[in-house]
């Protein structure tokens, strides 16, 4: 039976755990080979060796998103190893400090918006032309967070919301060469990430005021994201381009 992705190069960033590890597993069960970058070998070898023992091809590239000289490199390897770029899921990213406005520090605020948004945007920079040559699909992280505003966070709402201007930018900007440019917004998600923040104890004030924000009265999971950015690097979506997707549980309801 033939696979969506049967021959075609896949490469996640964040691939280490989480949302990452899951659509690179996706990734390959239809097929695709995976390159898996992160700054984190360990966690992003386990992902590599999941990809592997379910017979799929994969390796592992270190990477710092922010980082021009590592991202020219994390691409340069994936065509090397497999001669070409088929879709790319830009999903690295950190959520930075929950202070309000007036007492977040500049350093965290820097961190947060060079690897969430200067990170997609080398990512594309340097994948791009790569995916023309192919006429592939990309699909960057963004988050709720990049579509409606919160009370603290500023530095993670400002990165989010810049990717989905990037994304719409890159898509007019490549429409016409073949290459679909979308995005995904999750809501919160269950991975060790959001788990580690104590955002999914619904026992803990926190916990139990953001499973009330979401009408479906649970959180995502990251399969779920994974399927949904599968979908958009598919032929399925052939005519689907600049669209940021919410992953919501219902949350963006009005």
């Amino acid at each position: 039976m033939s696979r969506m992705f049967d021959g075609d190069v896949a490469l996640v960033t964040g691939g280490s755990s989480g949302i990452g590890r899951a659509a690179a597993l996706a990734f390959a069960a239809e097929g695709a080979k995976v390159v898996v970058a992160s700054r984190r070998s360990e966690e992003s070898l386990e992902t590599v060796r999941q990809v592997t023992d379910a017979g799929g091809d994969a390796f592992f590239v270190q990477a710092d998103v922010s980082m021009s000289a590592d991202v020219q490199r994390m691409v340069a390897q994936t065509v090397e190893r497999y001669g070409k770029l088929n879709y790319a899921f830009n999903n690295a990213g950190i959520g930075g400090s929950m202070t309000p406005v007036a007492e977040y520090a500049e350093d965290v605020f820097d961190k947060v918006i060079a690897i969430n948004l200067k990170g997609v945007f080398l990512c594309m920079k340097y994948e791009l032309p790569h995916i023309a040559a192919t006429k592939g699909a990309i699909v960057n992280m963004s988050s709720v967070a990049g579509l409606v505003g919160g009370r603290v966070g500023v530095a993670y709402y400002a990165s989010k919301h810049g990717v989905v201007g990037m994304t719409k930018a890159a898509a007019l900007e490549y429409a016409d060469k073949g290459v679909r440019v979308n995005a995904v917004a999750p809501a919160v998600i269950r991975t060790p990430l959001t788990e580690g923040a104590g955002f999914l104890d619904p026992n803990t004030p926190l916990g139990a005021m953001l499973l009330a924000r979401h009408p479906m009265g649970r959180f995502g999971e990251a399969e779920e994201v994974a399927q949904a950015v599968i979908w958009l690097c598919s032929k399925q979506a052939s005519f689907t381009t600049g669209h940021t997707f919410p992953i919501d549980g219902g949350v963006l309801i009005p």
